[in-house]
């Protein structure tokens, strides 16, 4: 696909685009009732991954060269934010698999790992997940305690992390442990091997169609091949994945809204009280309007924040094909790869920030418009409200991505955290 909308700031879709995203708001539709039930019974949607599968979106922003569409990460953020207006719990398996799985590897890995992992991600026989958080470790990686050792041909890794989405059943998780020098380093873990055991965690508010897990490692053996990037240099590929993480939930939340606002306008103009439908009352105009500024707001700085990674993307592979020894020159002394992730990773975090609130305030709206009707979790927005409360918390509490937007403005002397 070609990038000159991107370079241009034109955020048209292109006829290819349109084409791959109608067969995305297809399944969606075809799924919506299932996923409905499937998230009252508290049970993954197991329609999920054959049916998107199909389509490819389980590798839409994956090269040709290993089996995926080779989509950019603008059209990856398109499909998103339209799963999106399915929910949260739908949404958040994408973004495990392949915004924090699958994008991972593709930036990180080795050609012999692409080669090796990515082929069976993206049609599905092997699904990824991402484990970073700990029980004490949430925002604060560094304090986690997930630690490994070097032992022949293995790194051997003890340990827990727990919110794994996709946990339960993932073939393949990345993985973060730190060495005896305090370090932390990544690493591509296949599920089935020993020391590796993984549990459900349940009792959650709301994302109830997704599987969580909390995994232990108990001298589990981790083959030396896969080792990912550098020795102590895994921080930099975390944070680089939360970049990617970042903007799915980001452009998820803009779907919520989405949907949010379209259950809200079509409920308001039928439903009657003091004479009047709902939607001829100040208030619930007021509700709605709110609602439009945020969709329009959150999906700028959603797009805005595409096209910063693209770059930074493109930057990286082509890297790729020039030094041999690229993973060396991605550290702060190269500048120009410093400023283009710098700003990535700033305007990921605006846009998190600023779409995950809004779509937690729109799903609010939404309940206060429908009512009663509002409180039971058979309604669309009851839905939307309890899952979107999660997703101000993870891939970088709010409260945190404050203080790292302001202290990126003012310099590394003005770190909060």
């Amino acid at each position: 696909m070609s990038y000159s909308n991107i370079s241009k700031m034109n955020f048209e879709v292109s006829e290819e685009q349109k084409i791959f995203l109608d067969k995305i708001d297809r399944v969606c539709k075809s799924i919506r009732d299932y996923e409905t039930r499937c998230y009252l019974d508290e049970r993954m949607n197991d329609r999920v991954i054959p049916e998107f599968g199909e389509i490819g979106m389980l590798g839409c922003p994956i090269s040709k060269k290993y089996g995926g569409l080779g989509y950019d990460i603008l059209t990856y953020l398109f499909a998103i934010e339209r799963i999106g207006r399915e929910g949260n719990s739908l949404r958040t398996f994408f973004s495990a698999h392949v915004s924090i799985g699958q994008m991972v590897i593709q930036n990180w890995g080795t050609e012999e790992q692409k080669k090796k992992y990515l082929t069976n991600t993206v049609n599905g026989n092997n699904i990824m997940g991402f484990a970073l958080t700990e029980p004490d470790a949430g925002s604060d990686p560094k304090k986690m305690t997930t630690t490994f050792e070097e032992r022949g041909s293995n790194y051997v890794l003890n340990g827990t992390k727990h919110w794994v989405g996709n946990g339960t059943f993932a073939k393949l998780i990345t993985t973060y442990a730190k060495g005896s020098d305090g370090k932390i380093s990544a690493f591509i873990v296949d599920t089935s091997s020993k020391g590796f055991d993984a549990q459900e965690m349940k009792n959650k508010m709301g994302l109830l169609t997704v599987k969580n897990a909390e995994i232990t490692f108990e001298n589990c053996l981790v083959q030396k091949q896969n080792l990912l990037g550098k020795i102590g240099n895994g921080l930099s590929v975390a944070f680089s994945a939360l970049i990617d993480g970042r903007l799915s939930v980001a452009a998820g939340a803009v779907g919520v809204m989405k949907d949010c606002l379209d259950e809200s306008i079509a409920y308001s103009q039928k439903r009657e009280q003091h004479g009047s439908v709902l939607a001829k009352k100040q208030l619930t105009q007021e509700h709605l309007a709110t609602m439009i500024v945020n969709i329009e707001s959150s999906r700028w700085l959603v797009y805005r924040a595409g096209m910063a990674r693209q770059k930074l993307h493109d930057y990286v592979e082509d890297l790729k094909e020039k030094d041999a020894n690229w993973l060396d020159a991605l550290n702060r002394e190269n500048k120009e790869y410093s400023a283009l992730r710098n700003r990535a990773d700033r305007l990921a975090a605006i846009a998190k920030l600023h779409a995950t609130n809004a779509a937690f305030d729109c799903a609010n709206r939404a309940v206060q418009i429908f009512g009663s009707y509002g409180y039971q979790k058979t309604s669309r927005v009851a839905r939307h409200f309890l899952d979107s409360r999660a997703i101000i918390i993870y891939e970088g509490a709010n409260e945190v991505l404050k203080l790292k937007i302001a202290s990126l403005e003012m310099g590394d002397k003005y770190d909060a955290y």
